[in-house]
């Protein structure tokens, strides 16, 4: 029987699996190819249990000042008790990452992590950071795009076959598509007013010792597969994660079970106001 976990939980879950591992994939593309203001404000939207954001902060000059918005105040307790002891200037408030609570034109600078948000809120999302970035200001947009997961999606289609839940075969189709392409975020980015826009995507591979390393891997089981098996009824769902995990044993051969992720980072420069 699964015990649903606290926020508190969940947060030091993230703070230890997620964000260590999974989020300093999508982090390193940022340091890579985003170069700091001088000074002003930078927006961090979904910025978890602050690790990143603070990261940044420490390394900007002393008059760019990070604020950090998240959805879930027991991460925001976490980023704001690391801030406290570093001594970190940044700011962590709560609020929605898809309807913010702020005014037009007041960022130099925002980065938004969407990687493990629904992708359906993603254009909502940009449209967001659009709208509180300044006339010339950076938009930096992270998520996972489309073919991430292949490989879970085959096995899952797979295991609702076995287990006699065709109804629900298509909805493993609606997870593999929702997803959008690095030109459809370009699109979008265009259709909201950026220029000079510019991706960079990189496949990252989550490996698994076991079936029952992958399901029981609190990156999976608690930040992504709840999600997937969302349509699916409740009483039906440990039968397929079930099946899930024997095909992964019986197809891996003694090897690892690889998950890959298209990890992929859009910027953009406002050149108007709103």
């Amino acid at each position: 029987m699964v015990t649903r976990k606290s926020n508190k939980e969940l947060a030091f879950l993230h703070d230890l699996f997620v964000a260590t591992d999974w989020g300093e994939r999508f982090a390193e593309l940022i340091d890579e190819h985003i170069v700091l203001p001088e000074k002003g404000q930078a927006l961090y939207l979904a910025s978890g249990t602050g690790g990143h954001a603070i990261a940044l902060q420490e390394r900007a000059h002393k008059g760019l000042r990070f604020v950090g918005i998240d959805e879930n105040e027991a991460y925001l307790e976490l980023a704001r008790s690391k801030a406290m002891a570093m001594k970190d200037q940044a700011e962590f408030r709560f609020g929605s990452v898809d309807s913010l609570d702020l005014e037009d034109n007041q960022f130099e600078l925002a980065i938004g992590d969407a990687s493990l948000l629904d992708p359906v809120r993603v254009p909502r999302m940009l449209e967001e950071m659009v709208r509180v970035v300044k006339p010339g200001g950076t938009v930096a947009l992270n998520l996972a795009t489309a073919s991430s997961f292949a490989e879970f999606f085959s096995i899952y289609w797979e295991a609702l076959h076995n287990c006699q839940v065709a109804e629900h075969e298509s909805d493993v189709e609606n997870l593999i598509v929702e997803r959008p392409t690095v030109s459809e975020i370009e699109t979008l980015a265009e259709d909201e007013g950026l220029q000079e826009i510019r991706s960079w995507t990189r496949v990252e591979e989550f490996d698994f010792d076991s079936g029952e390393d992958f399901v029981g891997s609190p990156m999976i089981s608690e930040f992504l597969l709840g999600n997937w098996l969302q349509s699916i009824p409740e009483d039906l769902r440990e039968r397929v994660t079930e099946e899930i995990t024997r095909i992964i044993n019986e197809e891996r051969h003694d090897s690892d079970f690889a998950l890959s992720v298209k990890a992929t980072l859009m910027v953009g420069r406002k050149c108007r106001s709103n």
